[in-house]
Order: structure tokens, then sequence, then C-alpha cells
């Protein structure tokens, strides 16, 4: 079966995680991704390690499946005539460079939709286009830290902590994904491309949701609270005999069954605890009843009696034991791939499941340059001019 994106062309100039993240999405939905690098060091985070693999890093190889990987001196006269060459048979180009690089090599929007006027153009950066930031870096932890997302992640007396994945990134390059596919059916209607602009920020910030909004109905400044939640209770973690449980009672109806399972029926009658309202109000007398209820079980047997009552629950894994669930397993989550160097690579799988047009795991994540010649061949250029190419530093 053909992938939902088959025959859309994506020129990813994009390094690290954002770009890359996103258009590995549109790769794995069937876009053929030509992936561009710097031609003397490439994207950075082929060094970031260890670990490595045969001399891939983990961290590369977790984001750029499914594409083609060329080098490219952009800054050089032949290198930007073969970018937009490419550009004129593309579909698409992600670009994370600070805002006007592009621009001040000739590169931009404006000078390539003269060439290729379909084109549509996703231009990341930390704080966007405009506004009195839009010419500083932007990197993940930079923007957790100011979108506010720290100021509310860790424990209530401790110091702010970062999310354990550059969540910023990985939410903009979602952003991204979205802001393609909607100008690409803008496209197929009325047949005018355009640039996207989309940064780290505004995506962090869109992403605090009912915290955000909780500020601004209450006025009230939102504070850590560890684990717990700011307008659910129980919704936190709970010590078992083994170890941590997570428990989200979200209604009055599942307290009741809660409270029935710990063996506690009346805590679900009591005024101070019958209603969501009034749990929130009064948790800190609730909480520590449920604390020494479940500490008597162990956390396989307290998920196994949630499940049947059908209360909401999950024990804290590791990631080795989140890779050993059978859900996990059952799921496709852990994808095996064929690559020249490292044997049996391991991959996460992806998430979107279309029933019609499945994703594939085609292409191994590529080696650096290691399409450079093929994709050169096929927009024109004899291996005598490659070879040129190689002596003159253009790749």
């Amino acid at each position: 079966m053909n992938g939902a994106l088959e025959g859309v062309r994506i020129i990813d100039v994009s390094r690290v995680l954002a770009g890359p993240f996103c258009s590995m999405i549109l790769g794995d939905l069937g876009a053929d991704v030509i992936k561009i690098e710097h031609h003397e060091s490439g994207d950075e985070t082929r060094g970031w390690g260890p670990p490595f693999a045969e001399g891939e890093s983990a961290y590369y190889l977790c984001a750029n499946r499914n594409k083609q990987s060329m080098t490219l001196n952009l800054k050089s006269e032949e290198g930007k005539e073969i970018f937009r060459k490419l550009v004129a048979s593309g579909d698409i180009v992600i670009q994370n460079f600070k805002t006007g690089t592009l621009g001040k090599l000739g590169l931009g929007y404006e000078d390539l939709k003269e060439i290729n006027p379909k084109l549509i153009m996703a231009s990341i950066t930390g704080f966007g286009l405009t506004g009195p930031y839009k010419d500083l870096p932007g990197y993940d932890y930079i923007i957790q830290a100011m979108s506010g997302l720290m100021s509310i992640t860790g424990e209530k007396n401790g110091s702010p902590v970062k999310v354990g994945v550059a969540i910023a990134d990985i939410l903009t390059g979602l952003y991204t994904c979205i802001g393609i596919l909607s100008a690409l059916h803008h496209r197929d209607k009325l047949g005018e491309g355009q640039e996207i602009d989309i940064s780290l920020m505004d995506c962090q910030v869109s992403s605090l949701v009912n915290v955000a909004s909780n500020y601004l109905f209450s006025g009230l400044t939102p504070e850590r609270m560890g684990n717990q939640h700011p307008n659910i209770v129980p919704y936190q973690t709970f010590g078992t005999r083994d170890g941590e449980l997570v428990v989200a009672v979200g209604n009055d109806d599942q307290f009741r069954r809660f409270s029935t399972v710990i063996g506690r029926p009346d805590l679900a009658e009591q005024e101070q605890f019958k209603h969501n309202e009034k749990r929130l109000q009064n948790k800190e007398q609730l909480i520590p009843i449920i604390e020494d209820l479940l500490r008597g079980k162990t956390k396989k047997e307290w998920k196994r009696l949630f499940d049947d009552a059908g209360i909401p629950n999950g024990p804290i894994n590791d990631i080795a034991e989140m890779f050993e669930d059978p859900q996990i397993i059952a799921r496709g989550m852990l994808v095996s791939m064929e690559h020249p160097t490292i044997e049996d690579l391991k991959v996460t799988g992806s998430p979107l499941n279309l029933s019609k047009t499945p994703v594939t795991m085609r292409k191994h994540p590529p080696l650096y340059g290691e399409h450079t010649d093929s994709i050169l061949a096929e927009i024109g250029y004899s291996p005598d001019q490659i070879s040129k190419f190689k002596e003159n530093k253009i790749i």
C-alpha cells in the first residue's frame, strides 16, 4: 500500500530535533525526504553521544529514518544553484536557521517562491520571525524556562525542573507537521504555497493548556505541585508495598469505586470528599488516608484491582520496563530496521495507525551524505560534475 504522502518531496535543511522529528513523521507517512547536511560537519546530533552504534549516535538515529542524506555547501554559488534545482522539483522546505539566514543567502521564502510558486516553507525558530526576540537563538531548555513550563514542573518545595525529553522541540515538530499538512490542503484547493512561521516558544506556551487557563481565569500564578493535579483529587503517585503507582481518579463515580476497592467506601459518602471540588479543598485530609491504605499491597496487586474496577492507574515504569510491556510490543512501538553498519537497529515505532495508508519504515537513518551522488544524478548532474563538486568542496 502507498503512503498517504507518496509523491510529496521534502527538502529538509533543519538540524537537531524539531525539524528532523517533523520530517521523519512526514517520511513515515510516505513523503520523499532529502536531508541536506553541512558539507563538512553534518547534523550536530551525529556527534551527540555516547551512546554510539558503529559511529552513529543514538540521538541522531532517533529522528532521521525514512530520509536520504546529501551534503551541500549552501554558501557557495554552485551549492545555492543545486539547492534551487531541488526546490524547483520539490514541495516543501523545512528549515531552522536563525531568522533571516536563508534570506541573506538569497534562499529565503520570497526568493524560492519565484522558482516554485507552489512551495511550502516551514521556518522553525526559537521565538518566531517577528517580535523583539526574533534574532535570538532558541534551545529547548531555554524555552522550557522562559515559557513558564519549568516553573510548574518539580516538587512544590524544590527547584524548577525541565521535562526529561526535549518537549518543546517535540511539540514544535508536531505543530509543524500540522501546519505543513494544512498548507498542502490549501495548495490542493488554490494552487498556491505559503510560508509557515512557527516557534518553539509559541508551541510551548500553547501546550500549557489548562494551567495557562487557570491563571487567566483566576489571576493566581500556578505553582509546582510535584505529581499532584491542580484541579483533580486523587490524581497523583502513591507508594505501594514495592514501588510507586499513579492513580488518576477523574470523576465522582470513579472515586466511589476507588473508595470501595481500597476498603473505605465511606469516604465517598463523607461530605468533605463526596465531590471533586470538596476533595480538592480537603486534600490534606484525604491524601494521607489513601497513602496509608495503598501501602498494604504491591503495585501489581493494586493494578489488577483498579483495572477490574475501571479506575485509571499505572505503575511508574523505567524505560527498560516500558519496552518490555506487552501493550508496547503488541502495538509495534519497538521496531527493528536493517542498516548498512548496525546489526539489528532498533527504533521506536510510529503512533500513527492509518488503515488505508499505513506508515512504513522504508529507509534506515542515512549515513552522512549517503545519497549525495544519486540525488545529484537524479536532478541532472553528470559523474564528472559531481566529482568536481567534491574537489571544490561544494558537496
